[in-house]
């Protein structure tokens, strides 16, 4: 008998999670913003990739080819950003409509050398196709573990304060095509705090939580809705929309903000390094994720954010 399928994105990638053999070389495989390798025993290599899709990611239509390249390249130095590393190389592979080759590859070069100047990223290689279908690009990213090492998505302990680099939710109002790789933010704080735990909020504060609290073996969190920051963009969403400003924040995703995790007594420290830097909530022993409300009652959470093979387009 046939075991059951996977389902959605998140059990489609630990399916193959479980098949994927790893040879000496690997520290962290799948499962966290980015695999770390070490190639000597003095080095870790960071290597990220994301592949970006016309009709999914962005319209090129609508959006143009630039802002493409500045997104296609910002969301892979978010993950370099969620490891607190830093970024040097990146190989880039496009399948580009037959009849604006030329030109869209152009502009998605002036997109991404935006970001690649500012954050001295050398574009080193790739691969260049021409079709007849929709424009695909896939980065890959290569950065340097930075001391203390990199930062993973699974030190989290009970008792440690959830905080965030930035407002959150409303991000598809074009924030989406502009992401802010918080690159030195991350610096700032392994340079001042032990950093437990940190992932980049690509597919929703909720969502991303919840993977850290996965990873850290089961544990749980409770957020805390007043202290969410909620962008303003997601009070325009709210009202067209008829979901409330909180929900956006909490489950829209690519706001591209950091999730941080640390310990309560290393809060005030990180707040001076990092004055924007906000508390949201607390993890705790018991698994599950709680929205402590306005009157201190505890709400059931359901992570609601992106999905692949499950939301909709």
């Amino acid at each position: 008998m046939l075991d059951k399928p996977p389902t959605g994105e998140f059990g489609l990638i630990a399916w193959i999670r479980s098949q994927a053999a790893a040879h000496g070389r690997t520290v962290v495989g799948i499962g966290d913003d980015c695999a770390v390798l070490r190639p000597a025993a003095d080095r870790e290599l960071l290597v990220t990739t994301d592949m970006l899709m016309d009709g999914r990611h962005f319209r090129l239509e609508r959006d143009g080819a630039e802002a493409v390249g500045a997104k296609a390249l910002g969301v892979n130095l978010s993950d370099i950003a969620a490891m607190g590393g830093q970024p040097f190389a990146a190989v880039v592979a496009v399948a580009l409509p037959r009849a604006s080759a030329v030109a869209t590859a152009q502009q998605l070069l002036t997109g991404m050398r935006l970001l690649a100047d500012r954050f001295g990223v050398d574009l080193v290689g790739g691969d260049t196709n021409a079709w007849d279908g929709p424009l695909v690009v896939s980065i890959t990213v290569l950065g340097e573990a930075l001391p203390p090492g990199p930062i993973l998505r699974s030190g989290a302990r009970a008792g440690d304060v959830v905080a965030v680099t930035g407002p959150l939710g409303g991000s598809l109002l074009g924030r989406h095509l502009r992401p802010e790789p918080r690159i030195a933010e991350a610096q700032a704080l392994i340079g001042a705090v032990p950093v437990h735990a940190l992932i980049d909020i690509s597919d929703g504060l909720a969502s991303d939580l919840g993977h850290i609290l996965e990873e850290s073996g089961g544990l749980g969190a409770v957020l805390d809705a007043g202290q969410v920051p909620v962008h303003a963009d997601a009070l325009v969403m709210s009202r067209s929309d008829g979901r409330s400003p909180l929900d956006h924040a909490l489950n829209d995703g690519e706001d591209f903000e950091l999730c941080v995790v640390l310990a309560e007594n290393d809060f005030q420290r990180a707040q001076q390094v990092l004055p924007g830097v906000r508390r949201v909530g607390t993890i705790v022993e018991e698994a599950g994720l709680w929205l402590r409300d306005g009157a201190g009652t505890l709400l059931a959470l359901q992570a609601r954010g992106f999905d692949h093979l499950q939301t909709e387009a």
